[in-house]
Formats: structure tokens, C-alpha cells, sequence
């Protein structure tokens, strides 16, 4: 996982390097941040998470090698879009990554089923964020081959990976993340996961069909999205406050993440409707909400990654290391995706690769923590 980990900085770096220097197409650095650098990060996180959702053991050696597969079709993806390949690899990309989500899903089902007792209910976030994802592939050869769907087959396309995949993924996993992230429990949290799955899915659905289809369900689809990312917020206020959110840097990372989602869930509907094209506002999702979001898990689950079993004093300098300065990495993102949102790429790509330079540096410092005595 430090592997998965450290190429998904490093392909943010190079999306935001490349872009700002003009070296590659718009959709192929998309493609570089999100299919190699996101996607088998998700992946990576669910088989982290998964085992203990549903006490139960570790993943067999095919499981822990989804990730590196969804490396290997992310590239085949964006060297078909910058024009180093055939187009036709866009189809060979796809049908790939859906072989190894629906592996990924077949597996994630088997571990619920075979759950010690009830399995927490984050387990189904995962499930649905596949689901969304699966469809999302579906939809690229036809959207490929057919000129005449193009156009609505790419708006599906684009919303169901960023809020199917992506925002049902982390809308799984904050209520669990940040309470550990400060030590302190959230009771209320698999109550929120329960109850909260089916209007965020139907949301995701909404949006990403009326994108395609019929924009105003997009607007109602983003007015759900938006009721339910907020209800997680206020329960973070009020359990939490203010100040113990802001203190700890991978949770203020987390918790602007968040504020990000709910900036940017309307982003999408402008687009939707045609007010806004979709680069900027796929460029502000990913600066907005993405950078803050991976950047302040990472600071969480790498020490876990690093040296798993029992808390050690290494672990906690790796953790305290990779926190620090997470509050203003997050204010960094935040202000490059409304850069971005209003067009201006150039500054929000420094605003966006400041924050990143300094979480690299966090985390190649906190890597060379010294391994414990032996």
C-alpha cells in the first residue's frame, strides 16, 4: 500500500507539473490523476478497510494486487488520450479496470456474507461506489464508438466516477476515518451509514442520468447530495467542535475535504445544465476535494501501512510527521479549486502543487522514520 500510495502523489504531481507546462492533453491528465493515481488508491483502501468491516482475515495474495492491475489500465487509458497509443486501447482499459472491480466487488460481497456476526455498514458504501464505477466503464465503449451519444454518454461518464466512485467512497469512509484520526469514537456513525446509503446512491444516480439525459434531475440528485454530506458535517460539529477538528491535521485536512465536496456538489450541476464548461469544474473537484481528501487519509493510514500490529512510538512520529501542516495543505487545495473554478488554472495549479510539494515533503520524511530496535 506505501507503493499504491506514494505513485498516486506522485501522479498528482505530474497532472499539475504537465498541465501548468502544457506538455499533455487535458482528458489524458485527468485520466493520469484519477485512473492511475485514484483509483487503485480507492481500491487499495477497500481491501484495507474491508477486513475489519467484516472481522474478518487478511486478503488472499489476487486481492492485493487489484490495485497494481488498475495502475496498469490507467496507463493503457492515458496513453490512448495523449496519442502515444492506438485509440482502440480505451476499450482494452476499460474492460480491464471493470474485470477487476467486479473481482473487487465479488469479494467485498463474499466478506459480508462471511462476516463474524453483522458487518459494519460501511462495507455497502463500497459496494455502491463499484456499482457506480462499473457503470461508468460500461459506458466508455459506446461512448467511444457511437459519435451521435458522446456527448451524454461522457457527462454520465464523468459524474458517475468522481461523485459514483469517489464521493460514495469517502462519503463511506469519513465516519469512521476522522473519529480515528482524533482517538475519540463516533456512535453515531454506523447509525449516519445506514440510513444515509440509499438517498446519497439515488443522488449519485440523479445527478450522473440527468447530466446525460435531463439536467433538473441533476440539480434535485446534487440538492440530495448536498443534504447529506451537510448532515455529516453538522454531526462532526457537534460532536467534535470546531477547535479538536481544526487542531489535528490529518482531521482538518478531512473535514475541509469535505467542505470542498460541499462547495463544488454544485459545481457539477452548473455543468450539467451547460453554464460551466467541464474542465474547470473537473479541475476544481480534484483540487477542491480530492487533494485534501487523499492527502489527509494518507497522513492517517500510511503509519497503519508503514508498520502494521500494535501502536508503536515509530508509528505515532510517522503520523505526527505527515499531520503536521495538514491544516494549511487543506486551506492550499481549497483555494486552488475555487481558482480553478473561476478558470484560473495557472493559479490555482501553484496554489494546488504548493500543497502537494509540502505533503510530499511530510512524507518523505515520514517514511525514513528509523525502523524500531530489534
Amino acid at each position: 500500500m506505501l507503493y499504491t500510495a506514494a505513485v498516486t502523489v506522485l501522479t498528482f504531481l505530474a497532472s499539475v507539473g504537465l498541465t501548468l507546462a502544457g506538455w499533455g492533453r487535458p482528458a489524458a491528465m485527468a485520466h493520469l490523476a484519477f485512473a492511475v493515481g485514484i483509483v487503485p488508491l480507492i481500491f487499495g483502501a477497500m481491501i484495507h478497510f474491508v477486513p475489519v468491516l467484516t472481522r474478518s482475515g487478511n486478503p488472499a495474495r489476487a486481492i492485493l494486487r487489484l490495485p497494481l492491475g488498475a495502475q496498469g489500465a490507467g496507463l493503457l487509458a492515458v496513453a490512448a488520450l495523449q496519442g502515444l497509443a492506438p485509440r482502440w486501447l480505451l476499450h482494452a482499459a476499460a474492460s480491464l479496470d471493470f474485470l477487476l472491480a467486479a473481482m473487487l466487488l465479488g469479494w467485498i460481497v463474499r466478506r459480508a456474507r462471511n462476516s463474524l456476526g453483522n458487518p459494519h455498514p460501511g462495507w455497502r458504501w463500497y459496494a455502491a461506489a463499484l456499482g457506480c464505477f462499473l457503470l461508468a466503464l460500461a459506458a466508455v465503449p459506446p461512448l467511444v464508438a457511437v459519435p451521435d451519444l458522446y456527448g451524454s454518454l461522457r457527462a454520465f461518464h464523468l459524474h458517475l466516477n468522481p461523485l459514483g466512485l469517489v464521493g460514495l467512497a469517502a462519503l463511506g469512509t469519513l465516519p469512521v476515518l476522522l473519529p480515528t484520526a482524533l482517538g475519540q469514537p463516533d456512535p453515531e456513525a454506523a447509525n449516519w451509514l445506514r440510513r444515509r446509503l440509499v438517498p446519497a446512491t439515488a443522488a449519485v444516480a440523479l445527478v450522473a442520468g440527468g447530466a446525460a439525459f435531463a439536467w433538473p434531475l441533476a440539480v434535485a440528485g446534487a440538492a440530495a447530495l448536498w443534504i447529506v454530506a451537510l448532515g455529516l458535517a453538522g454531526q462532526w460539529w457537534r460532536r467534535f467542535g470546531p477547535a479538536l477538528l481544526w487542531n489535528d491535521g490529518a482531521a482538518a485536512s478531512l473535514s475541509l475535504a469535505l467542505a470542498g465536496f460541499l462547495v463544488l456538489v454544485p459545481a457539477g450541476v452548473l455543468h450539467a445544465a451547460g453554464f460551466i464548461p467541464a474542465r474547470p469544474s473537473i479541475a476544481a473537484w480534484a483540487a477542491g476535494f480530492l487533494m485534501p481528501l487523499v492527502t489527509g487519509a494518507l497522513s492517517q493510514l500510511l503509519p497503519v501501512w508503514r508498520r502494521p500490529g500494535p501502536a508503536t512510538p515509530e508509528r505515532a512520529a510517522m503520523a505526527s510527521g505527515l499531520k503536521a501542516g495538514g491544516r494549511w495543505r487543506g486551506l492550499l487545495f481549497l483555494a486552488a479549486g475555487g481558482a480553478m473554478a473561476a478558470d484560473r488554472a495557472a493559479l490555482g495549479g501553484v496554489l494546488a502543487g504548493t500543497g502537494l510539494l509540502l505533503f510530499v515533503a511530510g512524507f518523505v520524511h515520514a517514511v525514513r522514520v528509523a525502523p524500531p530496535a530489534r
